[in-house]
C-alpha cells in the first residue's frame, strides 16, 4: 500500500513525458491584440487549427485531431448552452475554461488508466476595448495561464502556443519587444509571422536562451511560406457586427506581407 502513491506519481511523470513528446512537433500559433481586434495565425500544410467557439471567443490548438475535435465541440456546446439559458453576453471565456474545460482535462490526465487529451489550447476573447481582451492557454493537464497582470508580470496583449514550452517562451519574448497593441492588421500580421518563425525555428533546440536574429527569422519565414499556407482569423472589436469572427485566406494575406 505504501508504494501506491509513488507508483501514481511515476505513472503521471511517464504520462507527461509521453504527451510532451507527442505535442513537440506541433506548429506554433500566435495570437495578437491589434487596433481593431485580435489576430490568430499559424502556418501549415494540412488540417485546420484555428476555430470560432462563440461570438467573441476563438481557439487555436495543437495536438491529436480527434482530441481537438472533442474539446472544440465541448467548448461550443458549453458556450451555446450558457448563451441559450442566459444570454450571449453572459458567455464568458473565464467561466468556460475555469469551470468546464480545465477540470475535464485535469481529470482525464490524472486518471492513469484512461486516455488523456493530447492537446494544448489557446483561447482569446475580444473586449470592447483593448484592455479588456483576454487570452487563456490551457495545457493537457488542465493548467491555465492568462495574460492578466500578476505580481510577477505585467499584462500582455498577446499570447503564443507551441509544441514545446521553450519554443513558446521564445515566441513570447520576441513579441514582448516587437509587438504593439495599437498596430494595424498589416503590422500585426507581420509580427505574428515572425513570432511563428521564432517558435518553429526553436522547436528542436533545447539550449536557446534568446530569440534568433531578425535576419534569420525573416529568411526562415520566407522559406516556409514558399511551401506552406497561412491560416489566420480575427475577432473584430466592432460591437456593431453580429459576427465578430472572420477567417482570412492565404491569398488575402500574402499582399500584406513585408519582406
Amino acid at each position: 500500500m505504501i508504494e501506491e502513491p509513488y507508483r501514481w506519481v511515476e505513472a503521471i511523470a511517464n504520462r507527461r513525458e509521453y504527451i510532451e513528446a507527442q505535442l513537440a512537433p506541433g506548429s506554433p500559433i500566435a495570437a495578437l491584440g491589434y487596433r481593431d481586434g485580435i489576430l490568430f495565425l499559424t502556418v501549415g500544410q494540412t488540417r485546420q487549427k484555428i476555430f470560432e467557439i462563440y461570438d467573441r471567443i476563438a481557439m487555436g490548438t495543437i495536438g491529436h485531431p480527434g482530441d481537438i475535435e472533442r474539446l472544440r465541440m465541448a467548448a461550443i456546446e458549453l458556450a451555446s448552452t450558457e448563451g441559450f439559458t442566459r444570454s450571449a453576453t453572459d458567455v464568458s471565456l473565464r467561466r468556460l475554461v475555469h469551470y468546464s474545460l480545465s477540470p475535464v482535462m485535469k481529470s482525464a490526465f490524472e486518471q492513469i488508466y484512461g486516455p488523456p487529451y493530447l492537446a494544448r489550447m489557446l483561447f482569446a476573447e475580444v473586449g470592447d476595448r483593448a484592455e479588456e481582451d483576454l487570452f487563456l492557454r490551457v495545457e493537457y493537464d488542465g493548467e491555465i495561464a492568462a495574460n492578466g497582470a500578476t505580481y510577477a508580470q505585467a499584462r500582455r496583449d498577446f499570447a503564443a502556443l507551441s509544441g514545446t514550452q521553450q519554443s513558446r517562451g521564445l515566441m513570447e519574448a520576441f513579441l514582448a519587444t516587437q509587438h504593439a497593441s495599437d498596430a494595424n492588421l498589416e503590422s500585426a500580421l507581420n509580427s505574428a509571422l515572425d513570432a511563428w518563425s521564432v517558435g518553429h525555428m526553436t522547436l528542436q533546440t533545447s539550449d536557446a536562451k534568446e530569440p534568433p536574429e531578425r535576419s534569420a527569422v525573416r529568411k526562415h519565414r520566407q522559406e516556409q511560406l514558399a511551401n506552406a499556407g497561412i491560416e489566420a482569423a480575427v475577432l473584430e472589436r466592432d460591437a456593431g457586427r453580429a459576427i465578430r469572427y472572420r477567417s482570412w485566406s492565404d491569398n488575402e494575406l500574402r499582399p500584406l506581407i513585408r519582406d
